[in-house]
């Protein structure tokens, strides 16, 4: 299935803390933090696991409302968290996932979007204007993952989660692709393929174990289950491989390819071809054999610029990473200024 199918999860998370997103503020957390809404992982339970709170929850529970208490309006009809995103981007989808929250979930919720440049501070965000619905009020599901569909092309840098009028949720994704500003990419040679420069996994050939845009993340993988692996090929005619649309047109430099943490089931050998933008190809590096492991740089020389890259993994096996350097082409520039333009 690839990222053009109607499945928005396929698309990275644009708000998860490994790619740099942070929850800025919440009204409230009376008895589950905030920054527990952006986590990779799935949210655990442990029954019977009480604090001085309650119950423990691995999501971000608030007070049930009892009119005006204290530093709680009696008109302020719902509890909200600010997410600052990793990276700016189009949304394309939010899942509200309600896991492990049974008798304490919000009734409703609604999520909205702002665009903010800079480095705003959080009381700066929560009296921000601009603030544009992007969920409208909708009905939610206990212990359950409720998706929405976003139908917007703009770019935003922010989002704000309300629950009404109060409850739980355990993670907050928000789903869709990375459009950085064109004066960062624009400093020089740097990542093409990275999701928070705006490259993106366009279609796989297996992700039974994890998923691929795993290797686009920023940052070394911490263990196996950072990056991409795929179940143990029997047809030897085949390979796996994985497609990735880069953030633009460029002339690649030099590619990395990291098998860490794959001690017995890295691929023996990759390949990296390129796609030009009428859809031919060109030999990047040529089949090579892979260490397991290992972080594995080589040049590329070819000045051909391209759009797409495919690695080819043989026969099959699991990546942490994938970096492929180079600078962005003039015509590629060119577009991107006038994109950024029209996100604005």
């Amino acid at each position: 299935m690839t990222v053009e199918s109607s499945d928005f999860t396929l698309l990275p998370d644009l708000a998860v803390r490994t790619l740099g997103g942070a929850v800025v503020w919440a009204n409230d957390e009376s008895f589950a933090e905030k920054e527990n809404l952006i986590r990779p992982e799935e949210s655990e339970y442990s029954p019977a696991t009480f604090g001085h709170k309650g119950q423990v929850y691995d999501g971000w529970e608030t007070r049930r409302r009892r009119g005006d208490i204290g530093a709680f309006p009696a008109d302020d009809d719902c509890d909200t968290a600010i997410v600052r995103l990793g990276v700016p981007g189009v949304i394309k989808g939010v899942v509200v996932d309600t896991a492990w929250f049974k008798g304490n979930y919000p009734p409703e919720v609604s999520v909205e979007a702002i665009a903010v440049p800079g480095y705003p501070s959080a009381g700066e965000l929560a009296a921000a204007d601009g603030w544009t619905t992007i969920v409208a009020r909708a009905k939610v599901e206990g212990d359950t993952k409720n998706p929405f569909t976003v139908d917007s092309d703009r770019r935003w840098t922010h989002v704000r989660l309300r629950m009404f009028p109060d409850g739980g949720v355990a993670r907050l994704r928000v789903h869709g692709i990375a459009k950085p500003e064109l004066r960062w990419l624009d400093s020089g040679p740097f990542d093409l393929a990275a999701l928070e420069n705006g490259g993106l996994v366009a279609d796989c050939s297996n992700r039974f174990y994890s998923h691929p845009q795993n290797v686009l993340m920023p940052g070394r993988a911490r263990v196996m289950g950072d990056g991409w692996e795929t179940a143990r090929g029997r047809d030897k005619s085949t390979n796996d491989w994985v497609d990735v649309r880069l953030v633009e047109e460029g002339v690649l430099t030099m590619v990395e390819i990291d098998t860490s943490y794959f001690l017995f089931n890295a691929p023996g050998a990759a390949a990296l071809t390129g796609i030009r933008a009428d859809g031919s190809e060109v030999e990047l590096l040529a089949r090579t054999v892979l260490q397991p492991d290992t972080r594995h740089r080589f040049a590329i020389e070819s000045d051909e610029a391209v759009v797409r890259v495919r690695l080819d993994a043989y026969p099959d096996g699991g990546l942490a990473r994938l970096r492929v350097f180079g600078s962005l082409t003039e015509a590629a520039r060119t577009r991107l200024r006038a994109e950024e333009d029209g996100l604005a």
